[in-house]
């Protein structure tokens, strides 16, 4: 098959090469395909920088939720995208994840929405299973947001011990339980009801409350107290 001739972006006019265009107009004006051929940074002879990115795109209905949770190996797929582009393209996105988390901690929880904007740094576009923890003080204001636990797409294990102890060692007044489900359904198991009803009994014992255990997904979540399961 014959590949149809194309210029290359540095015989573009300079205003529609997406870095110049970035200095010239800003970073609102370019496009998704334009920002992330500026990641991979360079073409092939048949494709430029941004054909490349709008391969991914279309592969992935242009849902930059569906791009983030790529991996190295994930994006290495593509035809001319090795795995040093692929690292800057994961590292840029998981920036772009993290960006308010250091904003976050030492605010005053009132709400399971207050827990899930939170979490939402720690938990999004994840393809794996993660336990949490929100350590409160008396005031219910953020103290820590604790991991726990990692596992694989459709479970991960809390040990109690582990979390009583990071809650004593920080001199928290209660705790929030916060675990995601990859699947998008943020419907409980009868795994977490479990789990939610024995820590909560040693959590009366050891006088330190659980004030909610919150099932993040990525569009949605469950809050245990708002439905009244605690």
């Amino acid at each position: 098959m014959t590949v149809p001739y194309k210029l290359n972006i540095k015989q573009w006019a300079e205003e529609d090469r997406p870095r110049e265009k970035l200095l010239l107009k800003g970073k609102a004006a370019l496009s998704n395909a334009e920002l992330l051929g500026i990641l991979i940074g360079s073409g092939t002879k048949e494709y430029t920088a941004v054909d490349l990115a709008k391969m991914i795109l279309d592969q992935y209905e242009h849902d930059l939720h569906k791009i983030a949770k790529l991996s190295v190996q994930d994006l290495t797929r593509f035809k001319g995208i090795g795995e040093a582009r692929a690292i800057t393209i994961v590292s840029a996105l998981e920036l772009g994840r993290r960006r308010k988390a250091g904003r976050q901690e030492a605010r005053k929880i009132t709400s399971s929405a207050d827990v899930y904007e939170l979490m939402r740094p720690e938990l999004t576009d994840l393809a794996r299973e993660e336990f949490w923890l929100v350590l409160l003080n008396k005031g219910n204001k953020v103290i820590k947001k604790q991991p726990v636990s990692q596992g694989g797409v459709s479970g991960t294990m809390a040990d109690p011990k582990l979390i009583f102890n990071h809650a004593l060692n920080h001199l928290a007044s209660s705790i929030i339980l916060v675990h995601n489900h990859p699947s998008g359904n943020h419907k409980p198991s009868h795994q977490d009801d479990r789990l939610t009803r024995d820590l909560v009994a040693a959590g009366k014992l050891l006088q330190i409350a659980i004030l909610d255990h919150i099932i993040f997904t990525d569009n949605s979540y469950f809050s245990y107290a708002d439905d009244g399961r605690l």
